[in-house]
């Protein structure tokens, strides 16, 4: 038989298809460079860009001032007080459970509302060991994890996105592309593709745990989203595509404020970097010690409205987890500075703004990213912080099929992250790099052991970082004095 080819009308409608792709593809293109510029600009251009855009959004005839601020740490507490600051007066809400103490101790005195986690099958909130128990660890990154997740949970639905995640071939559905990345990493594919070994005709591992990224839609996304529907209200978040991560190109090219039929949202922050960031917390420290009377702390309810005390002064908004907001000596030469200053319209460079204990902080039993973490990585500082959490997390979170107790410490022994040992432990000193010995001096005093000059080896693989250097001996001996 003669085969018959496409017709002139559907050559017509592909080549439509094609032409619409292509100019789709230099739009958002040229949306990535508007938006990667505005990321180079000065502090005070991205503080009135925010303050515009929030109020932007507040004013849309969509939004219309029903808002609120999805509260967490030191990002989103800073937004708030930022909104405040600007005149938008809008309520802040946090499933403060879930955070460090002393991040609920400032959510308290704000005035923030408490949400609970989504309810489980019995009609309870979640806990946090109970999520990790049902679906499961939360590991590597939101988007690996949910994969490792479909592969555990095999079903006749879900077929083609297994292939897609094991090969990258995408089939009828997916236009029969190869290659795609809808696969996972060899590496991890290596370790967690075993489920699928008799339908593939592979031969890769099968974790003896369970991977999952629904924590955070039942612990977080859900409480946030029920209360949005309930109360009509729309959030503004502290979200930055400095971050990375799977919001970083939606930022990009949906900008700070993003407002469809089914999502209504906003990010004043889009474009910051951190050092934007912590710049404007330590203003937003000032403003805040000139206002601390006019926010009310929550000490109860009744018949579903809030009930207010006593303003309450805090002496920082900055949690104590984060430590302090301090700004190193800056280390550049001369020609650094003046090529600084010509990319950044003319402002003086200045040292680096940090934290003096954690940099970012998130839900405890969160392991998204701790393979990528130098040492002492957060389940370390758990262990120095609260030895017994840190053993329950640990050792206690879930049981096998036999009775016997596992947790976080299986998981990080299966994807090669160090967790039994210790900084703080004089008889068995760590090999540290220079670069990585002298960044730790910053949050721990490190003291080296007797005879360390014996000790010192010219290349060996850094205890923190993992590179090959030349290492020396050291061990914690508490945390840094920040006078």
């Amino acid at each position: 038989r003669r085969f018959s080819g496409p017709t002139d009308g559907q050559c017509c409608k592909d080549g439509e298809t094609m032409r619409w792709n292509q100019d789709k593809e230099r739009e958002n293109q040229e949306k990535i460079r508007d938006f990667q510029a505005k990321m180079t600009r000065s502090y005070a251009f991205k503080r009135a860009y925010a303050a515009r855009r929030a109020w932007e959004f507040y004013n849309h005839p969509d939004v219309a001032g029903r808002c609120y601020v999805a509260v967490g740490g030191l990002d989103s507490i800073t937004l708030f007080l930022f909104l405040r600051s600007i005149g938008i007066d809008v309520p802040a809400t946090s499933v403060s459970m879930l955070e460090d103490r002393s991040i609920q101790q400032v959510h308290k005195v704000l005035g923030v509302k408490g949400l609970k986690p989504a309810k489980n099958h019995q009609g309870r909130p979640y806990g946090k060991i109970e999520v990790v128990r049902e679906y499961g660890f939360p590991v590597l990154s939101k988007e690996t994890a949910g994969k490792i997740y479909t592969l555990q949970h095999p079903t006749e639905k879900n077929a083609t996105v297994r292939h897609a995640i094991m090969t990258g071939e995408t089939g009828e559905y997916g236009g029969f592309r190869k290659s795609t990345r809808m696969k996972m990493s060899q590496k991890w594919l290596e370790k967690f593709g075993g489920p699928e070994n008799k339908r593939e005709g592979t031969n890769y591992q099968t974790a003896p745990f369970l991977v999952s990224d629904l924590c955070c839609y039942y612990l977080k996304e859900k409480p946030c989203d029920d209360y949005a529907k309930e109360s009509g209200r729309f959030p503004y978040m502290g979200l930055m595509a400095s971050e990375g991560g799977r919001r970083q190109k939606a930022l990009m090219l949906n900008g700070c404020n993003y407002i469809s039929k089914d999502t209504k949202r906003s990010a004043p922050f889009a474009i910051f970097t951190r050092q934007d960031l912590l710049t404007l917390a330590l203003e937003m420290q000032e403003w805040y010690h000139e206002h601390w009377e006019e926010f009310r702390p929550i000490i109860g309810e009744e018949d579903g409205v809030e009930i207010y005390g006593d303003p309450v002064h805090l002496e920082t908004i900055v949690p104590d987890i984060y430590g302090e907001i301090v700004r190193d000596p800056l280390n550049m030469t001369p020609e650094e500075i003046e090529e600084y200053k010509a990319a950044h319209d003319g402002a003086e460079p200045e040292g680096q703004l940090r934290t003096t204990k954690a940099q970012r902080t998130g839900c405890q039993m969160c392991g998204f990213g701790i393979h990528l973490e130098h040492r002492p990585h957060r389940f370390d500082r758990i262990r120095h912080k609260n030895p017994k959490e840190w053993d329950m997390w640990m050792n206690h979170v879930c049981q096998d099929e036999t009775g016997a107790w596992y947790g976080w410490g299986l998981v990080l022994d299966y994807i090669g992250v160090g967790w039994k040992d210790d900084i703080f432990s004089p008889e068995d000193p760590k090999m540290l790099c220079e670069e990585c010995a002298a960044t730790l001096q910053k949050d721990f005093a490190l003291e080296q052991p007797e005879g360390a000059e014996n000790m010192t080896i010219k290349r060996g693989s850094c205890w923190s970082c993992g590179r090959k250097r030349k290492l020396a001996p050291y061990y914690a001996t508490g945390e840094a004095s920040r006078e």
